[in-house]
């Protein structure tokens, strides 16, 4: 399947510029649309949250307060895309249905962040999320988890810097998961397009399942000619040695499952998800 419609929440972090670039390489190879999306925050909802005790008159300042604060974001999110399609030479424009080509549009939705993300990112084929500023924890990208739990579809998580390329040559983690095989469904269209696939696995990371060897010759029947080879986790962190070996093998992607255990645990405990999601400097396309 061709990738047609990107989404792009913009969320005025300092990673945002990085996220813009990635996103229109992408596009660049799919003759892609770009929505880029901004969620502003709804000062209403801020009421629920202020409990007991607070005047009539305090909830209505921290309700002014959230609605200066989103609007200055707002503000600058919408400044932040003006400037790079000015610099890429862009046409701000809706898709043309029926008609493959580049080109880019901007909408700013009030409500809940996650929300609308997830909701928006059901109609798009691919969701390209902003790598967390460094401090910031990654667990709590609310943009990020909405794609990966409540939209059904893939999500690229963009690295702190701009990219040389996308998708030549494709990393594929595999410990024979249903998030891992959803994965690979996902990163067809990518796979059959790169000029090199490796199919990435490891004892410790290894569930019950079908194994690497059984993944290569399911690829073969779809036309993508794929190596195998394994690694071996780093200081007991799986996700470290995962990483090294993309960046030995020249990847420019890493298509893999997304929290095969929960969220809580990996939060608490740590894993794989997390941790390539803290490190990872080159785009890593996610699912369950």
């Amino acid at each position: 399947m061709a990738i047609r419609k990107l989404l792009l929440p913009l969320t005025g972090t300092a990673a945002g510029e990085a996220a813009l670039a990635t996103a229109l390489i992408i596009a660049r190879l799919w003759d892609a649309h770009i929505l880029a999306l901004h969620v502003r925050a709804d000062s209403r909802d801020v009421a629920p949250l202020a409990g007991e005790g607070l005047s009539g008159a305090m909830i209505e300042e921290m309700m002014s307060a959230t609605e200066k604060e989103s609007g200055e974001r707002a503000e600058a999110v919408r400044a932040l895309f003006d400037d790079f399609v000015r610099r890429q030479a862009l046409t701000v424009s809706e898709p043309l249905p029926g008609v493959p080509g580049l080109s880019i549009s901007f909408t700013t939705v009030t409500g809940r962040e996650e929300e609308v993300v997830a909701q928006q990112a059901r109609l798009a084929d691919l969701t390209v999320v902003a790598h967390p500023e460094a401090g910031e924890d990654v667990s709590s990208s609310d943009a990020l988890h909405a794609v990966l739990f409540e939209s059904g579809r893939p999500v690229v998580i963009a690295p702190q810097s701009p990219p040389a390329s996308i998708g030549r040559r494709i990393c594929i983690a595999w410990n024979g998961t249903a998030e891992s095989a959803s994965a690979v469904y996902a990163a067809l269209p990518w796979l059959r397009r790169a000029e090199a696939v490796r199919v990435l696995s490891a004892d410790e990371y290894q569930r019950r399942g079908p194994e690497a060897p059984e993944l290569v010759a399911y690829l073969a029947l779809h036309g993508v000619q794929a190596e195998r080879a394994t690694f071996r986790p780093i200081d007991r962190e799986v996700g470290a040695g995962l990483l090294k070996a993309a960046v030995e093998f020249g990847a420019d992607l890493v298509a893999m499952g997304a929290y095969s255990h929960s969220r809580l645990r990996q939060l608490i405990l740590g894993g794989v998800t997390r941790h390539v999601l803290e490190n990872a400097k080159l785009p890593i396309m996610m699912n369950r």
